[in-house]
């Protein structure tokens, strides 16, 4: 992971390295698909307009054009094409957007509430340093509706994402949840009415402290001194149960708004507290800058890497897809994979066993063995045995350093004449006579694992 790359921001694994993140994938898909998600892949470019129209993301955006266009334009075969141009392609910046729009465009295909997840490189334009990239991937969970959705997936998606990490050796992790019916209305009941705003100043708590966001409320969104200090009492409270409600309630706002967050946010909470105690906290400092959220919002740190930031967020949308009188409303979760990975990496907490998938190096006793061996590899592959072969007769002693060298950890010899073929299990340097059609290693031996470092 201290290695330079020729180009910032666009990481490239070695073969361990990619073990590791193979790992990751299939276990979020794997237990995705156990509680009933179905897989889909998005384009990598939307429109402009389609990527702008949610959020204030648009200098995080690379756009994308052909070399001939550009060579039509310098040789004034056709107009420039306006930067803003909303028909203009770029690469998407996150999964919910282009997921949007597919149930959009397919809402007569599927079947409603619709489970599905993907998992996709993204590209944002931002500064690369430790934890973000500018090419990353992402593994996203959403739940949809036909019109109306049921609070109860917010608790559904919390449950499948605590199950999702937990299988993953990165040890222990928060997830922090809030609802911005709860913010909105709080922000509503004390007087202030860009409540937009408020939640951005909010949202940038933990990065500039709360003097900071004291005057950023102040200067930017017109709020006294006294809601200011309002706004950050409702930030400060963090429960691990529904204990929350009677602290907010404690600070002497009314708001219909509020109250409705109020109850969602108690149901999440108290489900997660019952069904996977220690997972997660109720935590009002939680905004979400993204604007299409509108309920249910979360964020999921590693203890201990708390500075790394958010390795799993998402929320509750309900007005981000629509197609003429129908809506879309969705809940959904977004696992940073890349970042995840990086961490992983870095601090050591997964290691590959090996970064091949050979199990079986067949070594050549002569160069005319090569078909023989070439058939002893076959058999082995044909029982989901991972074999290579080798392609010239070295000594023996080359050929298991070779074997050692990849990281493969058997050697099969051929028999010659009557004698049986035999392999070598070259960490321990014991041998035994095996037959191809029978001889199996251990189970943790026939594909990489990846353990706890």
């Amino acid at each position: 992971m201290a290695r330079k790359s020729s180009l910032s921001g666009f990481p490239e694994w070695l073969p361990a390295e990619r073990v590791v993140e193979q790992h990751v994938l299939d276990t979020l898909r794997r237990t995705f698909e156990l509680h009933g998600f179905a897989g889909i892949e998005t384009r990598a470019v939307e429109t402009l307009g389609q990527l702008l129209r949610k959020g204030e993301v648009d200098k995080e955006v690379y756009a994308v054009s052909r070399l001939a266009e550009d060579q039509e334009v310098a040789e004034g075969r056709r107009p420039a094409t306006s930067p803003d141009d909303p028909k203009r392609l770029a690469l998407h910046f996150d999964l919910t957007v282009p997921f949007a729009r597919y149930v959009v465009e397919n809402a007569g295909h599927l079947a409603f509430p619709f489970r599905r997840y993907q998992m996709q490189k993204v590209w944002r334009g931002e500064r690369p340093q430790e934890g973000r990239a500018r090419e990353f991937t992402q593994a996203d969970i959403d739940i949809v509706g036909d019109g109306q959705l049921s609070p109860r997936y917010d608790v559904d998606v919390a449950l499948v994402m605590a199950e999702a990490l937990g299988a993953l050796p990165i040890g222990d992790f928060l997830i922090r949840i809030n609802n911005r019916k709860l913010a909105e209305g709080f922000y509503r009941g004390i007087g202030l009415t860009d409540t937009a705003g408020v939640l951005r100043s909010i949202d940038k708590l933990e990065k500039v402290g709360p003097e900071e966001v004291a005057r950023l409320l102040q200067e930017e969104v017109g709020a006294s001194a006294e809601q200011a200090e309002q706004a950050l009492a409702l930030a400060a409270i963090r429960t691990e149960d529904t204990s929350f409600v009677e602290q907010v309630r404690a600070l002497g706002v009314q708001d219909d708004l509020m109250e409705e967050g109020l109850t969602e946010l108690a149901e999440v909470i108290g489900t997660m507290h019952r069904r996977a105690p220690g997972r997660a906290v109720a935590d009002l400092s939680i905004a979400r800058g993204l604007d299409y959220y509108t309920g249910t919002v979360y964020e999921t740190v590693l203890v201990g890497h708390e500075q790394l930031g958010s390795i799993c967020s998402g929320g509750r949308y309900d007005a981000l897809a629509s197609k003429g009188n129908r809506t879309f409303p969705g809940v959904g979760l977004s696992i940073g994979v890349t970042r995840l990975v990086m961490r992983m990496l870095s601090q050591d907490m997964a290691v590959a066993s090996r970064a091949v998938p050979t199990v079986v190096y067949v070594a050549l006793t002569a160069d005319e063995d090569w078909s023989a061996a070439q058939d002893v590899a076959g058999v082995l592959r044909e029982r989901g045995i991972a074999a290579e072969v080798a392609v010239t007769a070295e000594k023996f002693g080359k050929q298991i350093k070779y074997a050692d060298r990849r990281g493969i950890p058997y050697v099969w010899f051929l028999g010659a004449g009557e004698s049986g073929h035999e392999v070598k299990d070259i960490r321990s340097g014991d041998q035994a006579p095996a037959d191809p059609q029978t001889w199996m290693p251990p189970a943790e031996d026939l594909v990489p694992q990846v353990t706890a470092g």
